[in-house]
Protein backbone atom coordinates (compact mmCIF):
# COMPACT_ATOMS: atom_id res chain seq x y z
CA UNK A 1 0.00 0.00 0.00
CA UNK A 2 1.24 3.65 -1.04
CA UNK A 3 2.69 4.99 2.62
CA UNK A 4 0.94 8.05 2.72
CA UNK A 5 -2.36 6.28 2.36
CA UNK A 6 -1.35 3.86 4.89
CA UNK A 7 -0.34 6.40 7.56
CA UNK A 8 -3.92 8.38 6.99
CA UNK A 9 -5.73 5.29 7.00
CA UNK A 10 -3.74 4.35 10.38
CA UNK A 11 -4.10 7.61 12.17
CA UNK A 12 -8.09 7.58 11.27
CA UNK A 13 -8.57 4.35 12.66
CA UNK A 14 -6.73 5.51 16.28
CA UNK A 15 -7.97 8.36 16.70
CA UNK A 16 -11.41 10.00 18.84
CA UNK A 17 -14.60 9.87 16.35
CA UNK A 18 -14.54 13.81 16.72
CA UNK A 19 -11.30 14.10 14.82
CA UNK A 20 -11.81 11.27 12.15
CA UNK A 21 -13.54 13.94 9.25
CA UNK A 22 -10.45 16.33 10.00
CA UNK A 23 -7.81 13.38 9.45
CA UNK A 24 -10.03 12.45 5.96
CA UNK A 25 -10.10 16.33 4.62
CA UNK A 26 -6.14 16.39 5.31
CA UNK A 27 -6.18 13.17 3.35
CA UNK A 28 -8.51 14.44 0.30
CA UNK A 29 -5.95 17.66 0.17
CA UNK A 30 -3.27 15.44 -0.57
CA UNK A 31 -3.04 15.18 -4.70
CA UNK A 32 -3.20 11.28 -5.79
CA UNK A 33 -5.46 10.83 -2.66
CA UNK A 34 -8.33 13.77 -2.82
CA UNK A 35 -11.73 12.86 -2.18
CA UNK A 36 -12.05 9.48 -3.93
CA UNK A 37 -9.30 7.51 -1.58
CA UNK A 38 -9.63 9.55 1.39
CA UNK A 39 -13.17 9.24 1.52
CA UNK A 40 -12.46 5.21 1.01
CA UNK A 41 -10.03 5.56 3.92
CA UNK A 42 -12.51 6.74 6.48
CA UNK A 43 -15.13 3.90 5.36
CA UNK A 44 -12.58 1.71 5.43
CA UNK A 45 -11.87 2.91 9.30
CA UNK A 46 -15.45 2.89 10.31
CA UNK A 47 -16.81 6.36 10.35
CA UNK A 48 -20.03 6.77 8.37
CA UNK A 49 -19.93 6.69 4.87
CA UNK A 50 -22.06 10.21 4.65
CA UNK A 51 -19.47 11.48 6.42
CA UNK A 52 -16.42 10.21 5.29
CA UNK A 53 -17.21 11.47 1.84
CA UNK A 54 -18.39 14.83 2.79
CA UNK A 55 -14.81 15.34 4.65
CA UNK A 56 -13.21 13.86 1.73
CA UNK A 57 -14.50 16.25 -0.63
CA UNK A 58 -14.47 19.34 1.32
CA UNK A 59 -10.64 18.92 1.93
CA UNK A 60 -10.23 18.09 -2.08
CA UNK A 61 -12.14 21.00 -2.80
CA UNK A 62 -9.88 23.77 -0.05
CA UNK A 63 -7.31 22.41 -1.68
CA UNK A 64 -8.27 23.06 -5.42
CA UNK A 65 -9.88 26.55 -4.61
CA UNK A 66 -7.01 27.92 -2.82
CA UNK A 67 -4.31 26.51 -5.48
CA UNK A 68 -6.50 28.20 -8.77
CA UNK A 69 -7.00 31.64 -6.80
CA UNK A 70 -3.40 31.94 -6.04
CA UNK A 71 -2.44 30.52 -9.37
CA UNK A 72 -5.29 33.28 -11.32
CA UNK A 73 -3.66 35.99 -9.00
CA UNK A 74 0.29 34.73 -10.32
CA UNK A 75 -1.10 34.39 -13.70
CA UNK A 76 -2.68 37.85 -13.89
CA UNK A 77 0.60 39.54 -12.36
CA UNK A 78 2.77 38.01 -15.30
CA UNK A 79 -0.02 39.16 -17.70
CA UNK A 80 0.40 42.64 -16.30
CA UNK A 81 4.16 42.81 -16.21
CA UNK A 82 3.89 41.32 -20.29
CA UNK A 83 1.95 44.24 -20.83
CA UNK A 84 4.23 46.74 -19.33
CA UNK A 85 7.45 45.39 -21.24
CA UNK A 86 5.00 45.90 -24.40
CA UNK A 87 4.35 49.29 -23.64
CA UNK A 88 8.06 50.16 -22.57
CA UNK A 89 9.46 49.16 -25.81
CA UNK A 90 6.89 50.50 -27.86
CA UNK A 91 7.31 53.96 -26.19
CA UNK A 92 11.29 53.37 -27.16
CA UNK A 93 10.70 52.39 -30.27
CA UNK A 94 8.52 55.48 -30.95
CA UNK A 95 11.18 57.84 -29.25
CA UNK A 96 13.56 56.22 -31.82
CA UNK A 97 11.77 56.80 -34.88
CA UNK A 98 10.93 60.80 -34.29
CA UNK A 99 14.91 61.36 -33.17
CA UNK A 100 16.12 59.61 -36.94
CA UNK A 101 13.06 61.80 -38.23
CA UNK A 102 14.49 64.79 -36.47
CA UNK A 103 17.97 64.16 -38.12
CA UNK A 104 19.26 64.51 -34.95
CA UNK A 105 20.55 61.90 -32.62
CA UNK A 106 18.97 59.35 -35.11
CA UNK A 107 21.68 56.78 -35.14
CA UNK A 108 21.97 57.00 -30.92
CA UNK A 109 18.17 56.60 -31.30
CA UNK A 110 17.57 53.98 -33.68
CA UNK A 111 20.07 51.93 -31.48
CA UNK A 112 18.64 52.51 -28.20
CA UNK A 113 15.20 51.37 -29.48
CA UNK A 114 17.31 47.95 -30.88
CA UNK A 115 18.52 47.44 -27.35
CA UNK A 116 15.58 47.70 -25.62
CA UNK A 117 13.10 45.46 -27.61
CA UNK A 118 15.53 42.00 -26.75
CA UNK A 119 15.07 43.00 -23.01
CA UNK A 120 11.75 44.71 -22.44
CA UNK A 121 10.19 43.18 -26.00
CA UNK A 122 9.44 40.11 -27.86
CA UNK A 123 12.46 38.42 -26.96
CA UNK A 124 11.67 38.63 -23.27
CA UNK A 125 8.16 37.56 -23.54
CA UNK A 126 9.17 34.61 -25.19
CA UNK A 127 11.72 33.82 -22.45
CA UNK A 128 9.32 34.02 -20.01
CA UNK A 129 6.05 32.14 -21.96
CA UNK A 130 9.21 29.48 -22.23
CA UNK A 131 9.75 29.69 -18.71
CA UNK A 132 5.91 29.68 -17.71
CA UNK A 133 5.16 26.39 -20.08
CA UNK A 134 8.36 24.60 -19.20
CA UNK A 135 9.28 24.07 -22.98
CA UNK A 136 11.63 21.74 -23.62
CA UNK A 137 10.68 19.31 -20.81
CA UNK A 138 8.36 16.22 -21.87
CA UNK A 139 5.42 16.64 -20.21
CA UNK A 140 3.79 13.81 -18.20
CA UNK A 141 1.14 11.23 -20.16
CA UNK A 142 -1.27 12.10 -17.65
CA UNK A 143 -0.95 16.01 -18.96
CA UNK A 144 -1.28 14.94 -22.22
CA UNK A 145 -4.28 13.34 -21.77
CA UNK A 146 -6.23 15.83 -19.84
CA UNK A 147 -5.36 18.22 -22.47
CA UNK A 148 -7.01 16.19 -24.97
CA UNK A 149 -9.69 15.95 -22.71
CA UNK A 150 -9.74 19.38 -22.58
CA UNK A 151 -10.09 20.10 -26.33
CA UNK A 152 -12.78 17.68 -27.28
CA UNK A 153 -14.51 18.23 -24.34
CA UNK A 154 -14.21 21.67 -22.53
CA UNK A 155 -13.88 22.18 -19.15
CA UNK A 156 -16.84 20.42 -18.35
CA UNK A 157 -16.04 17.11 -19.37
CA UNK A 158 -12.29 17.89 -18.85
CA UNK A 159 -13.17 18.46 -14.97
CA UNK A 160 -15.27 15.14 -14.95
CA UNK A 161 -13.03 13.13 -16.72
CA UNK A 162 -9.15 14.80 -15.46
CA UNK A 163 -9.50 12.28 -12.65
CA UNK A 164 -8.81 9.32 -14.50
CA UNK A 165 -5.54 10.99 -15.95
CA UNK A 166 -4.17 13.02 -13.28
CA UNK A 167 -5.19 14.66 -9.77
CA UNK A 168 -8.02 17.75 -9.78
CA UNK A 169 -4.73 19.97 -8.41
CA UNK A 170 -2.43 19.87 -11.10
CA UNK A 171 -5.86 19.78 -13.56
CA UNK A 172 -6.77 23.40 -12.13
CA UNK A 173 -3.53 24.82 -12.80
CA UNK A 174 -3.71 23.62 -16.44
CA UNK A 175 -6.57 25.50 -16.75
CA UNK A 176 -5.64 28.35 -14.68
CA UNK A 177 -2.73 28.52 -17.08
CA UNK A 178 -5.17 28.03 -20.26
CA UNK A 179 -6.83 31.83 -19.11
CA UNK A 180 -10.08 30.00 -17.48
CA UNK A 181 -12.71 32.00 -15.67
CA UNK A 182 -11.98 31.01 -12.01
CA UNK A 183 -15.48 30.68 -11.37
CA UNK A 184 -16.05 28.35 -14.15
CA UNK A 185 -12.86 26.28 -12.63
CA UNK A 186 -14.63 26.09 -9.14
CA UNK A 187 -17.57 25.20 -10.23
CA UNK A 188 -16.95 22.61 -12.50
CA UNK A 189 -14.05 21.04 -10.35
CA UNK A 190 -16.57 20.89 -7.49
CA UNK A 191 -18.72 18.68 -9.47
CA UNK A 192 -16.04 16.72 -10.52
CA UNK A 193 -14.88 16.22 -6.94
CA UNK A 194 -18.39 15.43 -5.18
CA UNK A 195 -19.32 12.97 -8.43
CA UNK A 196 -16.20 10.43 -8.28
CA UNK A 197 -16.24 10.85 -4.00
CA UNK A 198 -19.93 9.99 -3.97
CA UNK A 199 -18.78 6.89 -6.64
CA UNK A 200 -16.09 5.71 -4.57
CA UNK A 201 -17.78 5.97 -1.11
CA UNK A 202 -20.55 3.57 -2.83
CA UNK A 203 -18.44 1.63 -4.16
CA UNK A 204 -16.18 1.15 -0.27
CA UNK A 205 -19.51 0.74 1.65
CA UNK A 206 -20.89 -1.66 -0.97
CA UNK A 207 -17.10 -3.52 -0.96
CA UNK A 208 -17.00 -2.92 3.37
CA UNK A 209 -20.99 -4.24 3.72
CA UNK A 210 -19.99 -7.38 1.27
CA UNK A 211 -16.56 -8.52 2.90
CA UNK A 212 -18.60 -7.92 6.64
CA UNK A 213 -21.41 -10.37 5.32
Amino acid sequence: MNPVIDFFQGLAAHVPDLLQPFIIAAAGAVPFIEGEISSIIGVWAGMNPIVAGIAGAIGNFVCVSVIVLLGARARRAVVTRKAEKRKLAAVGAGVGDEAAADGTGGVAGAGTAVEALPADGTAGDMVAEGNLGEEGKPESKGRIKFKRFLTRFGVPGASLLGPLAIPTQITSTILVGAGVKTSWILLWQGIAIIAWTTLTTLIATGALTLFAG
